[in-house]
């Protein structure tokens, strides 16, 4: 994969003094979780990896965000219900909440993405390039690795 990632649309970012863009983060690598917080494999594996990978590596190196992308249970999976789910779970980093869906029921980043569901975490190289989706659970040793890679890439090959 090495297509220009779509933009993250979001209807509201929380963690955050002001929305993050993908442009603004050029030459760092970011790794979006998407996630919804009542997802069991997200609660178990999703975020508190997330919270290792924004904890482990230089925010200067990479920017750690979630997407919160509700496509089921949308009464009950609201913005208000996400900011006390993020402050029980303690988590900081900045998360964007993915606009709903235009023509059914996935969001609009979600669908920009075609993921298949979540968990699912997206790594963006320097450049803004989707490099990577993993579907479901990956080991935090190989997506380590992976995100190393990416961060000692040159920002200059092509």
């Amino acid at each position: 994969m090495s297509d220009l990632a779509p933009p993250i649309l979001a209807s509201e970012w929380l963690n955050t003094p002001e929305p993050l863009t993908l442009e603004g983060l050029c030459g760092r690598v970011v790794v979006i979780e998407c996630f919804q917080m009542l997802c069991p494999g997200c609660v178990s594996h999703g975020l508190p990896q997330a919270q290792r990978i924004a904890q482990t590596f230089r925010p200067q190196d990479v920017a750690m965000i979630g997407l919160h992308c509700v496509f089921e249970h949308h009464a009950a999976m609201t913005p208000l219900s996400l900011r006390a789910f993020l402050h029980e779970y303690r988590i900081r980093f900045p998360v964007a909440v993915d606009m709903t869906g235009e023509r059914g029921p996935l969001p609009q980043t979600m669908e920009a993405y075609a993921l298949e569901g979540t968990p699912t975490l997206l790594l963006i190289d320097r450049e803004g390039r989707l490099r990577a989706r993993h579907f479901g659970t990956i080991s935090d040793l190989a997506l380590g690795a992976e995100i190393m890679a990416l961060v000692l890439e040159s920002t200059d090959a092509g």
